[in-house]
């Protein structure tokens, strides 16, 4: 039987994700690209293929009928919000557009009707002025896969190849970091990473390494007392659990690639630490990737571009990343 299609939710319509998923189906026989649905508004890619010069045609349909169609019909799942296709132009009315689109391929998962989400970029300033209350897509989806019950933590894993990196705090000021840093957090993050790469990724046995939170990770209290006090315990109660964890390592060489490619991830304890590496080794091929949710999810590596949505400059690389590794993780058992 085939494959249920994979879902894409359609981002903030006045970025480049509407250009970026025109681009990838443009690209599907070429690419040889899995089936996919998109979640949002069929007249506004209308409106931005005409804008981009492209000629196939774009169908309203259901998630059930979408792998048929999609070899001559860019499936789109009608959610009845109509937004005017203004690239680089915000506006508040597309809020709605944007969370429903979310929301509407977690449900079609669940349903089996779709097996997989790659998210376009979202605009979340403009959504928080109309009420959204998450940090970001990575919260909201966590709270989306609770299904009223105990919200799962989502782990955010930004990967270029075989290179992956975790923040183990993620959307917050710097000066949260140190409030928010605990073992029981760190633990909590390693332990997810590990479980994950070995049921998603068939790693039979992970090696992970963990960054410092100071320069030099603290050189031995000198710089800073939490490696000693938060992040050695919670990797010697780690290694007791028999986890394969090295650190704390010095931020500053861990991710250089001689090191980094001998771990399968490297935990990270703050936003920046992590994404810097994998942005500057692979700014437009990098996916994000959500781990320790019931459902695979992916995302490109970057935001909504407002200044080169519906120019068709933008790169489609890291998208199609996103959803090649969409594609394989959903065709692997789960073990």
């Amino acid at each position: 039987m085939a494959l249920p299609p994979l879902a894409i939710s359609i981002g903030e319509p006045a970025g480049i994700g509407p250009d970026l998923i025109l681009q990838t189906y443009q690209e599907r026989v070429a690419r040889k690209l899995p089936a996919f649905c998109v979640f949002g508004d069929p007249e506004l890619l209308a409106a931005r293929a005409k804008r981009l010069g492209y000629d196939f045609p774009i169908t309203s349909t259901t998630a059930e009928y979408a792998a048929e169609l999609f070899a001559t019909a860019l499936p789109v799942i009608d959610l009845g919000h109509r937004i005017a296709d203004e690239p680089g132009t915000l506006s508040p009315a597309a809020a709605p557009l944007v969370i429903d689109a979310i929301s509407q391929s977690v449900e079609a998962i669940f349903a089996g009707k779709c097996r997989g989400l790659v998210t376009a970029p979202i605009h979340k300033a403009n959504l928080y002025k109309e009420g959204f209350d998450f940090p970001g897509h990575t919260e909201y989806l966590a709270d989306l896969c609770a299904g009223g019950g105990k919200i799962p933590t989502p782990i955010m894993m930004l990967a270029h190849g075989n290179h992956r990196a975790v923040p183990v705090t993620i959307h917050m000021a710097l000066k949260q970091v140190f409030e928010t840093l605990t073992p029981e957090l760190i633990m909590e993050n390693v332990r997810i990473v590990h479980h994950d790469l070995k049921s998603r990724f068939q790693l039979a046995t992970p090696k992970i390494g963990v960054t410092g939170l100071n320069p030099h990770a603290g050189e031995d209290g000198t710089m800073g007392h939490e490696e000693i006090d938060i992040i050695v315990p919670a990797l010697q109660q780690l290694r007791e659990e028999g986890l394969n964890v090295d650190g704390p390592l010095p931020a500053d060489t861990a991710f250089a690639p001689h090191i980094w490619s001998n771990y399968d991830a490297m935990i990270a304890m703050y936003h920046d630490q992590a994404l810097i590496p994998v942005k500057a080794i692979g700014f437009d091929e990098g996916v994000n990737i959500t781990l320790g949710l019931p459902i695979v999810r992916t995302s490109p590596d970057h935001g909504t571009a407002l200044s080169l949505a519906g120019t068709g400059t933008a790169s489609p690389n890291s998208f199609l990343k996103a959803l090649a590794i969409a594609d394989e993780m959903t065709q692997k058992p789960l073990t």
